[in-house]
């Protein structure tokens, strides 16, 4: 008899979270407004991910880590204050439509109107300037750090205001970093001290070499991968099958201690009869199934 849909059980639903994801901005363009303490974490989380990162902000508010990370050209910098034509540099400014009470430009660019036009200096890899993919703000204004959010929600440019969730698309949560492995907690812009003293939880009960055996996962896949090359959902799920069952048959030690002889033994002694080994049956890449 089939089973009724009143009786199975299914995931509870939990509303209020955020939907976390692991955006990929390597080669994107990302704006930082400000350049402060605050503005020098958001630029590490992003450089750490390779995207281009431009600081706009008056070289006088630029913090020593700010600094630092413009002397050694890994950011572009802006040197003024924030305008609208930093997410528009097209100049197709008819596209932008903001409510009335946030419609004037911030005092401080009012000043000099001809700045806009100061060139940014920039790393030499960097792509030539196009609206970027998300915005964050961290300046100590919140009139005009209000205004950049409706300019951004106008153009449909997710944005963050630094300490203002009702102003955010997007929160940062706290971060573990083990190489490949990162691991967010996020407390939804409630509470992010609360955030870091469960992260730093998190990471003490981890083991040391979980990086490392990540990598060496990574470099198993591809070994799998030149066997299998099949795109359709058969040769997928046998490759998705296969590295499970490796994963989870094995230690992160011997994961850790994989070398490309082992692997290569594997995928042509092993995964290709779907059959997972031990880790006594590859050491030294020299056994074979039976």
């Amino acid at each position: 008899m089939a089973q009724q849909e009143d009786d199975v059980s299914y995931p509870q639903i939990q509303p209020g979270g955020s939907l976390l994801l692991a955006w990929q901005v390597r080669n994107q363009r990302v704006l930082v407004v400000g350049g402060g303490d605050v503005a020098a974490g958001r630029i590490v989380n992003l450089l750490n991910a390779d995207a281009f990162v431009t600081c706009i902000c008056p070289a006088s508010g630029l913090c020593p880590e700010v600094r630092y990370r413009l002397k050694n050209r890994e950011i572009a910098h802006v040197d003024r204050t924030f305008l609208p034509i930093d997410l528009d540099p097209d100049c197709s400014t008819s596209r932008t439509t903001i409510p009335s009470a946030y419609s004037q430009t911030p005092a401080a660019a009012m000043q000099d109107l001809d700045i806009a036009n100061k060139p940014a200096t920039r790393p030499a890899s960097a792509p030539p300037p196009s609206p970027p993919v998300m915005v964050l703000v961290a300046i100590d204004d919140p009139i005009a750090s209000r205004q950049i959010y409706y300019y951004c929600n106008a153009l449909r440019i997710s944005a963050n205001i630094a300490d203002v969730p009702p102003l955010c698309d997007f929160y940062f949560g706290s971060i573990h970093r083990d190489g490949p492995l990162q691991i967010m907690v996020s407390t939804n812009g409630n509470g992010p001290k609360l955030a870091s003293l469960i992260r730093q939880r998190i990471a003490a009960s981890l083991p040391p070499n979980a990086g490392d055996a990540i990598n060496k996962v990574g470099q198993l896949r591809k070994f799998v991968r030149k066997a299998e090359s099949g795109t359709d959902q058969i040769a997928v799920d046998r490759r998705m099958k296969w590295m499970s069952a490796v994963s989870e048959s094995w230690s992160l030690e011997d994961l850790e201690e994989m070398t490309d002889v082992e692997m290569q033994m594997m995928v042509d002694a092993w995964f290709v009869k779907d059959l997972v080994p031990r880790k006594e049956d590859v050491k030294g890449g020299t056994n074979s199934p039976l």
